[in-house]
């Protein structure tokens, strides 16, 4: 089921400031939502686990644990979109953000039409399961050397046409020895399981569905939003600036090296692609 047709969707609002956590329920509450409020990170963290919301929204300034360890903590137990809002507007706070798990990051003060957009651009992208439900009904390893099935409707709408379909079981996209399911979002390296966040998920497979063809960060940035490549939407600095920090979590995760890339490559000046075959394969069509 999407999150779009959950008539009961949920967030979680971890802040410890009443006048920012006022805002950001009457934000989530005209956008359908059933809210939860937290105003500490233990207490976060304990109501995403009870409550397994779509989006939880994460000051990083809390007593206690700070935003960077509850985020750790709530990736072990949930697929929830994480929003981190913070004061700290500096790149190396951005990306400690998203290496710490967060799917967006939003400086303070923000301005409540900004969150909603980006509320809305989270709704329309498919949402990991939790890790324990993961567990229970993960689908089994792709078979090596299968090919991989693509899902009747493209990721992203303006490659509907360009993408063939397949027959085999599940929605496998692969490249040398890396797979993910569409279905299951499962990630597999050598056969063995990675856990991606949400957004690291949907950027390999974006780029194991464009293959060759490179993806600037702006069109990484549309995805992200759940719109069509060659928008007209603007795309700003911050917004590429976090498609790197992304991009450097997901290389790190499936063991990819800038320096001598075996999955993904940089093409420099322009964006990202799937690496050449080199071991006299050809790339999956």
């Amino acid at each position: 089921m999407s999150m779009t047709e959950d008539a009961t969707k949920t967030a979680v609002i971890i802040e410890d400031d009443p006048d920012v956590r006022s805002l950001l329920d009457e934000v989530f509450r005209a956008a359908g939502f059933r809210t939860v409020l937290a105003g500490t990170g233990l207490e976060g963290v304990a109501a995403v686990a009870e409550h397994r919301p779509v989006i939880t929204t994460l000051d990083i300034n809390l007593p206690g644990i700070d935003g960077f360890e509850a985020a750790r903590r709530i990736r072990a137990v949930s697929g929830t979109f994480i929003i981190m809002l913070s004061a700290l507007g500096e790149e190396s706070d951005v990306v400690l953000g998203l290496t710490s798990g967060a799917d967006e990051y939003l400086v303070k003060p923000f301005r409540p039409r900004e969150l909603r957009a980006r509320i809305e651009a989270l709704l329309r992208r498919p949402r990991n399961p939790d890790p324990a439900t993961a567990s229970v009904g993960a689908a089994p390893a792709a078979p090596a050397g299968a090919p991989a099935a693509v899902p009747a409707v493209a990721r992203n709408p303006s490659e509907a046409a360009a993408i063939p379909s397949h027959t085999t079981a599940g929605q496998w996209h692969s490249h040398r020895d890396i797979s993910l399911d569409l279905d299951s979002h499962t990630v597999l390296v050598a056969q063995r399981e990675v856990e991606l966040t949400p957004t690291e998920f949907d950027l390999l497979a974006t780029l194991l569905e464009s293959k060759r063809r490179v993806r600037s960060k702006a069109d990484l940035a549309l995805v992200l939003r759940g719109e069509a490549f060659g928008s007209a939407s603007y795309v700003g600095e911050p917004d590429k600036r976090a498609i790197e920090a992304h991009m450097a979590n997901l290389r790190r995760k499936i063991g990819d090296s800038t320096a001598a890339p075996r999955y993904i490559e940089t093409v420099r000046g322009v964006g990202y692609r799937l690496t050449a075959h080199t071991d006299g394969t050809a790339a999956e069509d």
